[in-house]
């Protein structure tokens, strides 16, 4: 293991919590309870709907997704 440094999706939610005001776990529940279900239309909803710039709308879909996946969601 590195020396703790977070790669990929997660590495965005510090200043995605900081931009937003509002903590990751929120924006997961608003994706999972999103009636979309692909990538593409999420982070799109994202962006238009939450005003979320793109990198941190994809990232927060990205991890979320595959968490889920994950989990046999």
């Amino acid at each position: 293991m590195s020396s703790g440094t977070v790669k990929g999706p997660a590495s965005y939610f510090p200043s995605i919590e900081k931009k937003y005001g509002r903590p990751v776990a929120e924006w997961k529940e608003l994706i999972r309870s999103s009636p979309l279900s692909r990538h593409t239309e999420l982070v799109a909803w994202l962006k238009n709907e939450h005003g979320l710039g793109h990198g941190h709308a994809n990232a927060l879909v990205a991890h979320t997704l595959a968490e889920d996946t994950a989990q046999g969601g």
